[in-house]
């Protein structure tokens, strides 16, 4: 699948890489590749990566697919295939595994699982062709990565605009009550913890919706199982914002509560569905079942003391 981008240059002085760059979610190098392949155009001439563009020139950006999958390290790493097609791969991603290689991490992750077919240039120079977006290594549930670049640019296009719908199941200490929240409060990088996110006015737009599914026991003891909806994707995102509403999840090291009863040894969070369009296919919703072990932290809370329709579904 080949996809072509029309560009109309409103402010001209930077580089061509880096205004296509900005504008279209695939990286400079990818670009400049691209550019030197021909496939960058000005007012319908080709142009080098470094050409400086002028207010009111059309750019012109041909994304063509790959004839074959291009060479990276494929691990043999176990991944439930939700589903497949010549465009993506859908995972239900296990907890503990990372996304993609970084510091720490070079080899074992998502990336290297799927790594035999995946085509895409994009990311690559950081270890994540492919990736659209990302769950934290600790959280489980449905990903979607694009196989060529040209699928890539039409999922970021969708993530981008908030049309992914991405569906989460957590377990929380406490209750919010029956109705709807929506929490919008801006996140950025914690500066005296640099693994942490928090809260502050300075940061990136976060929203995230979310209602009760069902509650547990009573006292401190009460937790909640919620729906939550996140429209943006901030790193944490819903982590953060559920301890802000003091409502931490069940089993999050870092959010969560000092002293935690349970025996999860992970957050209980999961990526339960994801609806998208998919570049040939059209729109499909996935969905991931729950993990073994966010099912025994559940059990361990005996029966709900009251819930909506939607726990059987989260339970099927």
């Amino acid at each position: 699948m080949t996809e072509r981008i029309e560009l109309h240059v409103d402010a001209g002085g930077v580089r061509v890489d880096r205004f296509l760059a900005e504008r279209t979610q695939l990286s400079r190098s990818v670009i400049q590749r691209l550019a030197r392949e021909g496939h960058v155009t000005a007012d319908g001439a080709a142009v080098d990566p470094s050409h400086k563009v002028r207010a009111g020139q059309r750019l012109s950006l041909v994304v063509p697919s790959p004839e074959e999958p291009l060479s990276l390290e494929a691990e043999d790493i176990a991944i439930d295939t939700l589903y497949e097609d010549a465009d993506v791969i859908v995972v239900n991603k296990p907890a503990g595994l990372v996304v993609h290689p970084a510091y720490g991490h070079r080899t074992g992750t998502l990336v290297n699982a799927v790594a035999g077919r995946v085509g895409a240039e994009t990311g690559r120079e950081a270890g994540r062709p492919g990736i659209v977006h990302r769950l934290d290594k600790d959280t489980s549930g449905v990903m979607i990565v694009a196989k060529s670049d040209a699928a890539h640019l039409v999922l970021s296009r969708q993530l981008q605009a908030k049309r992914f719908g991405k569906e989460y199941l957590a377990l929380v200490w406490g209750d919010p009550g029956e109705r709807p929240v929506v929490i919008d409060a801006p996140i950025q990088r914690d500066e005296s913890d640099r693994r942490r996110m928090a809260i502050r006015q300075t940061g990136r737009e976060a929203i995230t919706r979310f209602e009760r599914i069902a509650t547990y026991g009573g006292g401190n003891a009460r937790a909640a199982l919620l729906h939550v909806r996140p429209e943006t994707g901030r790193t944490h995102q819903i982590r953060v914002h559920l301890a802000f509403a003091r409502l931490p999840i069940v089993g999050d090291p870092v959010y969560g509560r000092t002293h935690d009863p349970t025996h999860l040894e992970r957050q209980w969070l999961h990526a339960w569905r994801l609806t998208v369009r998919l570049p040939r296919s059209g729109e499909r919703t996935f969905s991931a079942p729950l993990g073994d072990d966010l099912r025994r932290a559940l059990a361990e809370l005996g029966e709900p003391a009251n819930s909506t329709s939607l726990l059987a579904e989260a339970l099927a």
